[in-house]
């Protein structure tokens, strides 16, 4: 049936209101060893188990680093998702050869949209086969950046506020795409076999650039820059960046 003329657009299907950022430390040079392993074994057995593989990345400036993010319904199908996919059949097939590659997999954020359609839009990409990606890594990516903003107790909601307000329009007006932003899920850990960092309060920006050069064109901008110096009065700690490069079956580019 087609829409009438006057039908609103269906609003997009916004991915995940619980979403996991996880940082591991690989071992030197076992970094490309895990990331296929994960794209060819652990996208789909994850998603089958009812979560949502949003992204994974190489870390530009940490080459033995893997970043990746998953996402969940709520906290309750969190703990039912994790506990079938690690007591399931795929996990025991391969987390030997996948933890052999790690040094450590701890450093992990809970986190929830920091205003009502914050959440990644998932609506449109189509992630690559296991067999199509195998071609297509020659292909050049953009660069997803990742900011972690450390924040004094209860300032969170008015440091995303803000940020709403003043650094989405100049993310757009060099060329960025905002993908994403979050605040800190307060929730306790549903699934205690997998630790989560414990007592953050933290806002993060996920934005997308065609290369690097556009990134750091931002970055050194005067605008920006005094834009985020005047946020440093709510920061716990100086921001973090990630400057990360998809991996060829990552959803989130």
């Amino acid at each position: 049936m087609k829409p009438t003329p006057n039908a609103m657009p269906k609003p997009a299907a916004l991915a995940s209101p619980i979403v996991e950022l996880r940082q591991y430390t690989l071992k030197p040079g076992r970094r490309e060893t895990l990331i296929e392993i994960f794209d060819t074994e652990f996208i789909e057995s994850q998603e089958d188990a009812g979560m949502t593989i949003i992204g994974q990345f190489r870390d530009l400036d940490r080459p033995d680093m893997f970043v990746w993010m998953r996402g969940f319904e709520s906290m309750d199908a969190r703990k039912d998702a994790l506990g079938a996919f690690y007591d399931g059949p795929v996990w025991a097939a391969h987390r030997d050869a996948a933890n052999a590659t790690m040094i450590d997999s701890d450093d992990v954020l809970l986190l929830r949209p920091a205003w009502p359609d914050a959440g990644f839009d998932l609506s449109e990409p189509r992630r690559p086969t296991a067999a199509k990606s195998t071609g297509d890594r020659n292909r050049l990516p953009g660069l997803v950046e990742i900011s972690i903003h450390h924040l004094l107790p209860g300032t969170g909601a008015d440091f995303a506020g803000r940020f709403r307000a003043e650094m989405v329009a100049r993310l757009a007006q060099n060329g960025a795409r905002l993908l994403g932003a979050f605040l800190t899920e307060p929730a306790a850990n549903t699934f205690p076999r997998l630790p989560v960092r414990a007592g953050e309060n933290v806002f993060i920006a996920v934005a997308a650039f065609h290369n690097a050069d556009a990134s750091h064109r931002l970055a050194v901008s005067p605008a920006w820059g005094a834009l985020g110096q005047s946020m440093q009065a709510v920061s716990a700690k100086p921001a973090e960046t990630l400057r990360l490069v998809p991996t060829a079956r990552s959803l989130l580019r």
